[in-house]
């Protein structure tokens, strides 16, 4: 049970015991403990106790590691045998007075000084055991069992109660060490399975960290190139600020000058639109100007041929008197013709009205000059398809007379108005023709 390094000492010890191991005590210590007088007032040593107190109190007075020790102390050596056999073997060396029962004695007395100076004021068996009922249900149990059984006053009953208890409690013990065993292992497993949860919680929290870490790094560095940016800003508006200052003291009234500058190109723009009227207008009036010297020198090459007109049989105004008061309308003919058309139209007495068949008038115009008339030549060689179908479907729908003439000539009109009334006939209502 226990390995000495002295070799003196004899090598194999009875489990049980320590007595082959420890050197001798005196014949007069040895002897059966000398039972105490009920009055008296020295404390009872570890082997005064009778024998089935040893093992209740060895068990919970001292523990295991502190047991250890001692014996390996007493012993001079280091004791090998397991938990079990020093216990037992303690509680065997508990029996006489020993080096080791001396030791456990010294032990106990010091270990649980306080809780024997508190039961050393009692002085009764009644005041002792109403103070072990007290003690036992606080923390200290080893402290009170101890100054209990070793006390004075502690009578066989009260031992054997005080011993009963305890025991009871070590079978409780026993049984909820089980109890917490189990469900230690429990508690095992669920840590092993939170221990995990919570390793994967923190792998995903590093994860969470690094990535917030570094947006968190990218909003910094986002942040100092626009405080960077900010502040170049700032630099450049400070200097434009500066030139600013610096130009308008350098050039007072300068406020008053922008606005007179921003006044001259608004008036510079409003003269160049006039310019381009003026021009536009100017263009206009030499195309008109243009147009009107191309008739004049029309009219005058009409004029200078006499022996032209002398050729066309003439018509008298006798035979178309009756389109006095009557309105003709003329469509189509070249527009350098159309004041000779007037002239003929009205020195036979009747209202003129024209249409250019659609080149430069639009057609809605053509129906209300229509609706107006009483008579229509229409100039097939100088009008538009859509204006020629549109006079002759008006002319037939209405029974306006209309004479279709080819040519556009001063002759060919004459020679029209003649055949369309006649000598006496009235040009209403008359069925239309083409000359």
């Amino acid at each position: 049970m226990c390995q000495h390094s002295n070799s003196d000492l004899p090598m194999p010890m009875a489990a049980l015991s320590f007595a082959a191991a420890l050197p001798a005590v005196p014949s007069a210590i040895q002897s059966t403990p000398v039972s105490q007088p009920p009055n008296g007032t020295r404390r009872r040593r570890l082997w005064d106790l009778d024998r089935h107190a040893h093992c209740p109190l060895v068990g919970v007075c001292i523990p295991i590691a502190a047991l250890r020790r001692l014996v390996d102390k007493a012993v001079a050596g280091q004791a090998v045998a397991d938990d079990y056999e020093l216990h037992s073997g303690a509680v065997a060396e508990c029996r006489a007075r020993s080096r080791l029962s001396e030791a456990l004695q010294k032990h106990l007395d010091q270990r649980h000084q306080l809780a024997t100076q508190r039961a050393s004021k009692f002085k009764t068996t009644e005041a002792l055991a109403a103070w072990w009922s007290e003690a036992s249900a606080g923390r200290d149990l080893p402290g009170a069992l101890w100054a209990t059984i070793t006390h004075p006053r502690c009578s066989h009953e009260l031992e054997c109660a005080v011993l009963g208890q305890v025991h009871m409690l070590q079978h409780q013990v026993g049984m909820a060490t089980r109890v917490e065993l189990s469900r230690f292992e429990g508690l095992i497993d669920e840590n092993a399975v939170l221990a995990r949860a919570l390793a994967d919680a923190q792998q995903r929290s590093m994860r969470q960290s690094t990535t917030w870490e570094r947006r968190v790094l990218a909003l910094e560095r986002d942040l100092l190139a626009q405080r960077a940016l900010n502040m170049v800003r700032q630099t450049e508006l400070a200097h434009a600020q500066s030139a600013l200052v610096e130009l308008e003291t350098a050039a007072p009234h300068l406020p008053e000058r922008h606005a007179l500058a921003q006044e001259a190109n608004q008036l510079h723009a409003d003269v160049h639109g006039l310019q381009r009227d003026i021009a536009a207008a100017r263009q206009e009036a030499r195309r008109q100007r243009a147009r009107a010297d191309e008739m004049q020198q029309r009219m005058q090459a009409i004029e200078t041929r006499p022996q032209q007109l002398a050729a066309v049989p003439s018509v008298s105004v006798e035979s178309i008197r009756p389109l006095a008061d009557c309105a003709v309308l003329c469509v189509g003919g070249r527009p350098a013709s159309v004041p000779l058309y007037r002239l003929v139209v009205e020195r036979t007495g009747g209202r003129f009205l024209h249409h250019d068949g659609g080149e430069e008038e639009s057609a809605a115009r053509l129906d209300a000059t229509l609706a107006a008339a009483d008579l229509v030549i229409c100039q097939t060689g100088c009008v538009s398809h859509g204006a020629y179908w549109r006079v002759k479907d008006h002319c037939k729908r209405t029974g306006k007379r209309c004479v279709f003439v080819e040519t556009p000539s001063r002759a060919a009109l004459e020679r029209a108005l003649a055949d369309a009334v006649g000598t006496n006939a009235s040009p209403r209502r008359l069925p239309y023709d083409v000359l």
